[in-house]
């Protein structure tokens, strides 16, 4: 009986020692950039914030106010916001077209709210019933086609999920005013809701990222985001989680406040980094006013703006995440098609210095000039979107004699002078495209 006790002791820790969690936290930086690597090459993604808040579209009991956070702006009760499932029935929703916009729009990757903090399921999950499939007249899961969509059209699909839920019963928190749970569990909402539904879009999905949101809330911790990390990189080693795991986010910047935080990238919001990092970052912003559909939002950014904001994310190292908020029907605002499509024919001019590049310390030279560097170091993008008398001129960029220089878009290169430190560029008549343009210089 002794040895028999013995043994199965042994196989029982054997067990456990092959099935160990790996600390993915120990990851080496050559690892991380290697994990890291498609992402950073990518550069552009669009970001889609819809849910039940699309029904209301910014406007309850005659009141405006509020888009995703609607429930809480107007203090929705849990029973009363419920009934907005019953409407939502976006029966013009096409996963395929939806794709389609966003790879002519020049987007790699698609990133959708699996689960914003009202905490609706936009897919069939086994979790709960507050979902598309059991709580929606819809029933179809909105996931599956656009992750099936996403895959045929080569687009990175990546889901946002939300830490806090101001549905589920435990994961109450004092500031949900709301909500009248009398006995909030916290830890059973992590470990019974929270964690099996992340392993479920994991399963079910197979997200490149996961981009949390909602860890501000005080019940959850830097070590939470730390455990979940790994929990989630266990279950897929080559998935990228933004900061917001954890509690190292500082304000709308987005940046990490201290070292050896949770998470694989900064996330600053509705803002541009001033200067570059030596961290991987990405800024999200809006098209217009809001992240969810608002009927009544027209403050939609101009192209001109939009790839500005690109060309000067890719020069400082980042990455730019572009939102869309689909009405109730399942539409994209055209005024997001159109600006999407713009952003789209520019790329298709000037890829080449946006996509797989990286940004330099030396980024730019005055306002209206940004410069980004082929991985390879033979050529530095110019790009501008002013100049005077079909010239260009610049100090930053030193090309040896003989070097060539060419405008993206145009096949043969161009006549360029050296005076002292000043390059003087003559430029074509006819610009290939609008908004910008991109001198490729060999160094």
């Amino acid at each position: 009986m002794k040895r028999t006790t013995l043994l199965m002791a042994g196989l029982v820790l054997l067990s456990c020692t092959a099935f160990a969690q790996k600390n993915y936290l120990e990851e080496s930086k050559a690892d991380k950039a290697k994990r890291m690597q498609w992402w950073t090459d990518d550069t552009f993604g669009m970001f889609i914030h819809w849910g039940l808040y699309a029904v209301p579209a910014g406007e309850y009991n005659g009141k405006g106010g509020g888009a995703e956070w609607i429930m809480e702006t107007h203090k929705i009760p849990t029973a009363e916001y419920e009934k907005f499932a019953e409407q939502f029935n976006p029966l013009k929703f096409n996963a395929r077209e939806w794709v389609q916009i966003a790879k002519s729009a020049g987007a790699k990757y698609i990133v959708i709210t699996s689960k914003h903090h009202d905490g609706f399921s936009i897919w069939d999950s086994k979790v709960t019933k507050y979902d598309i499939m059991d709580a929606t007249p819809f029933k179809r899961d909105i996931l599956k086609e656009l992750s099936e969509a996403c895959k045929a059209a080569g687009i990175q699909f990546c889901l946002y999920h939300s830490i806090m839920d101001w549905h589920q019963p435990d994961a109450k928190s004092k500031d949900y005013k709301h909500q009248s749970t009398e006995n909030p569990d916290f830890n059973k909402y992590r470990e019974e809701y929270l964690k099996p539904q992340l392993a479920e879009l994991i399963k079910k999905y197979d997200p490149a990222v996961l981009w949390f949101d909602g860890e501000w809330i005080p019940e959850w911790t830097e070590q939470q985001g730390k455990d979940l990390y790994n929990y989630l990189r266990n279950l897929k080693p080559s998935l990228i989680i933004n900061n917001r795991v954890g509690k190292a986010r500082g304000g709308m910047e987005g940046m990490n406040k201290y070292e050896n935080a949770a998470g694989d990238f900064g996330t600053p919001e509705q803002e541009i980094l001033k200067g570059t990092s030596q961290e991987y970052w990405e800024s999200c912003m809006t098209l217009n006013g809001n992240w969810g559909y608002v009927k009544n939002d027209n403050n939609w950014k101009s192209a001109q703006l939009l790839i500005d904001n690109l060309v000067d994310i890719a020069a400082k190292g980042g990455n730019y995440l572009l939102n869309v908020g689909p009405t109730a029907e399942g539409l994209i605002p055209d005024q997001s098609i159109e600006r999407l499509a713009e952003m789209g024919k520019w790329l298709g001019v000037n890829k080449e210095a946006i996509y797989a590049t990286k940004g330099l310390t030396n980024y730019k030279e005055g306002d209206n000039l940004k410069f980004t560097q082929s991985k390879d170091g033979k050529n530095t993008y110019a790009i501008f979107n002013k100049y005077d008398n079909n010239e260009l001129s610049l100090t930053s960029v030193q090309p040896k004699a003989g070097s060539k220089i060419y405008l993206l878009g145009v096949s043969k290169p161009l006549t360029w002078t050296k005076k002292g430190n000043a390059v003087t560029v003559k430029l074509p008549e006819e610009l290939p495209c609008k908004y910008a343009w991109t001198l490729k210089i060999q160094i």
